[in-house]
């Protein structure tokens, strides 16, 4: 009966993969605004129904994990809203155009691919978002890397290397706070953690890159400068601008709290807005008020820290770069993340975890072992359940309990999770951010994938790391 118990706690799983691989084929990448909510909640039903029936579990247990769970993550939702606020003063006050026309300025064929990596980096790093950026300035790399004579399936790896590298490492990241919140890691302390990994991974990738550009021949290509102009003409690009990601970078290495960072982060932008790009302000707040211009300077500001805001540039491509979500563009993600949380309390409070991870429990005897299985995990969900934040959840329930009887610190938890979990999520054609991917660039996911060298190289370097045991500790 044990052993059959334990194949009966694969079936909740079964019927997700079945249900997000349904959902993902009718929907597509807009699956996770809705149907795999559904899915997850279905999930846990089939979950609750079996454990009921089989595991004998209280209702009452479900209740409590439940509970716990999307308690964990309270702050992580908070947060996941100040990152939306980011998103839109960051954006219109001038800072995320100003670096990106900075960054186009030192475009040229030797260093395409290099520059493509880097300035998705970068503009990945201050959004936290690895889809915005590949949306709007990957978009536009496509076409000067195919008028310079790379291949679009060279020029998307560099890219996407480029935006998850960002995206992991961000502070603004909704999936580097989830990975972090639900192993109860300090945000700062996981994302310094994973730069011993996940430098030497894009340290690598850049070199590779550069290699590659060095041994390319081409004629240099002025398309980017039109990105330039054009933001030029719509916002005010100056040098002052830079003050607020500096204040940001003084916030986070005095170590102060993530949710003190990103608030102030976002009140110093949206103060920088209205010294800088009153004009811009003022549009944004005359959709929504009248009156005096303090008072449309004030609905404009307010617009810009929680809803969506667009502006015609008369640039579709740039359009798109200016385009932001505010706080209620986060709501899906919160939605999303508390459907899953309830699916990961269901099956950790009938014992099917535990069951679960009864099954790997030979191959986590040894540091390596524990590390590569989980990252192993990891990128296998990103396959079966074919979306990132499932994956993390996920793996996390299952692996916890492991670190914590090995001693291991939770930061090498959360690390093995993102460097598996989060930058292998787009070499998968059928998952959410793999679709996604190949329909912005154009360019098929199998096509792309050899050459997002960060996002192979990243969970090999988890492994490896673990083997040699750099700065990996127990606790005493």
């Amino acid at each position: 009966m044990a052993k059959a118990r334990k194949w009966l706690a694969l079936a909740p799983i079964a019927v997700l993969v079945a249900l997000q691989a349904v959902s993902i084929g009718i929907f597509k990448a807009d699956a996770i605004l809705g149907p795999s909510q559904i899915a997850l909640l279905v999930a846990s039903g089939v979950c609750i129904l079996i454990a009921t029936a089989f595991y004998k579990t209280p209702w009452k247990d479900f209740e409590k994990a439940i509970s716990g769970n999307v308690g964990e993550v309270a702050s992580a939702i908070l947060i996941l809203l100040l990152i939306g606020a980011i998103s839109g003063t960051w954006t219109m006050s001038g800072v995320v155009p100003a670096f990106i026309c900075y960054g186009l300025k030192i475009i040229s064929p030797k260093v395409f691919l290099l520059t493509a990596c880097v300035l998705c980096a970068v503009v990945s790093v201050l959004t936290g978002s690895s889809w915005t950026t590949i949306a709007t300035i990957g978009v536009a790399l496509i076409g000067i890397g195919r008028a310079e004579g790379f291949s679009d399936a060279m020029t998307a790896g560099a890219i996407i290397s480029g935006a998850y590298f960002g995206d992991k490492i961000s502070p603004l990241s909704d999936t580097t706070v989830l990975a972090s919140s639900v192993n109860k890691v300090d945000l700062f302390t996981h994302i310094r953690y994973m730069l011993l990994t996940t430098g030497p991974s894009i340290i690598i990738t850049l070199i590779a890159f550069t290699l590659i550009g060095i041994f390319h021949k081409g004629a240099d290509a002025q398309e980017m400068s039109v990105y330039a102009d054009v933001l030029s003409a719509r916002f005010n690009i100056t040098p002052w601008l830079l003050i607020v990601p500096v204040i940001a970078g003084i916030l986070i290495w005095r170590k102060l709290p993530a949710i003190v960072v990103l608030a102030l982060s976002a009140l110093t932008a949206a103060i920088a807005a209205l010294i800088f790009q009153p004009d811009v302000i003022a549009e944004i707040g005359a959709g929504v008020a009248d009156g005096s211009r303090a008072r449309i300077l004030f609905a404009g500001t307010v617009e810009s820290v929680y809803n969506s805001v667009a502006l015609d540039t008369g640039n579709a491509g740039v359009d798109g770069l200016v385009t932001t979500r505010g706080m209620l563009g986060m709501l899906n993600t919160v939605y999303l993340i508390i459907c899953a949380m309830c699916f990961g309390a269901c099956m950790k409070a009938s014992g099917m975890i535990a069951d679960m991870a009864g099954m790997l429990t030979p191959l986590t005897r040894t540091r390596a072992g524990l590390v590569g299985t989980t990252v192993f995990t990891g990128t296998a969900l990103n396959g079966i359940v074919s979306d990132q934040y499932l994956s993390v959840i996920l793996t996390s329930n299952i692996y916890r309990e492991s670190f914590d009887k090995g001693g291991y610190e939770r930061r090498l938890l959360s690390r093995s999770v993102e460097d598996s979990s989060t930058v292998t999520s787009p070499l998968f054609p059928w998952s959410s951010c793999g679709m996604t991917q190949a329909t912005i660039l154009s360019v098929p996911t199998l096509a792309y994938a050899p050459f997002c060298l960060f996002n192979i190289i990243s969970p090999l370097m988890s492994i490896l790391v673990a083997i040699i045991g750099w700065k990996i500790v127990r606790k005493g």
